[in-house]
């Protein structure tokens, strides 16, 4: 069963949800989503694990207010949020998995606190930052956002989030999905990931276990991405998973779950 927790938090406002019990597992979702797109993945916890979704701030039940009290700012700043709400649940270590800006994020957590992961996985994600391109890509989104809010975001990124062969209820749950973020949240993520540092040179560093996962249709993050991310992070495996967008663990959630589930059993 899925258990929300939404209200009076002690852990900087982050709302989250949860479920299973047993060893943690901490879900970091995709940008502009939710905590809410784990819950294919929620509803198939292994035994004795439990599974922990946290909304970033701005994102689904979070407030946006109040900076980390170590001051950090952008990717660091989500990154900051999620110790901290491990620390508020006496959390010491766990395996850390992110998505797309989920993997940022995770990320950012190893560089700041790699001793809290007891293993990582990275999907749908990149280690690089930007280009130019796509820096500038971002700020013509914020743009859009501020013209007409995060469903014209929803409009602009559907297309890339999922295949051309997705469900149009799974279309239509992702848009949204999207359009209840408060737009001051889509808007400081999207300047937290252009400003993001290019984490390339120090994959060789990440020194626990790590599963990457890609989906073969995704046109963000493109497998060549997953592929270069487990050449440089040692203890790494790389699994593709067919029939996927960027959104694997939505598009294909029984094979991103089982994935998901056995590197947790080997691990």
């Amino acid at each position: 069963m899925i258990r929300e927790r939404r209200t009076g938090t002690p852990n900087g406002g982050l709302a989250w949800l949860e479920a299973g019990a047993g060893w943690p597992v901490v879900l970091l979702h995709a940008f502009p989503l939710n905590a809410d797109m784990w819950r294919p993945q929620l509803e198939r916890v292994p035994d004795g694990w439990r599974f922990l979704a946290p909304d970033f701030r701005g994102f689904g039940g979070s407030r946006t207010d109040g900076p980390p009290e170590d001051g950090s700012q952008g990717i660091d700043r989500y990154a900051a949020d999620v110790l901290a709400f491990m620390d508020a649940l006496t959390i010491e270590s766990a395996m850390i998995a992110g998505l797309s800006m989920g993997g940022y994020v995770a990320l950012a957590m190893h560089r700041q606190a790699p001793l809290r992961f007891a293993g990582l996985v990275l999907a749908d994600t990149r280690a690089t930052a930007d280009t130019v391109e796509g820096r500038a890509g971002r700020v013509r989104m914020r743009e859009l956002l501020a013209r007409e809010g995060p469903a014209a975001v929803a409009d602009q990124m559907l297309p890339k989030l999922l295949s051309a062969g997705a469900d149009a209820a799974l279309v239509a749950h992702v848009r949204d999905l999207i359009t209840r973020a408060e737009p001051a949240g889509v808007d400081a993520a999207i300047a937290a990931m252009m400003s993001r540092p290019d984490s390339t040179p120090y994959l060789p560093q990440i020194g626990c276990a790590t599963l990457i996962v890609a989906g073969d249709r995704d046109e963000i993050t493109p497998v060549a991405d997953a592929d270069a991310m487990q050449r440089a992070i040692p203890l790494s495996m790389l699994t593709v998973i067919p029939g996927a967008g960027h959104l694997s663990n939505l598009e294909q959630p029984e094979l991103f779950s089982r994935g998901l589930a056995d590197f947790l059993r080997a691990h």
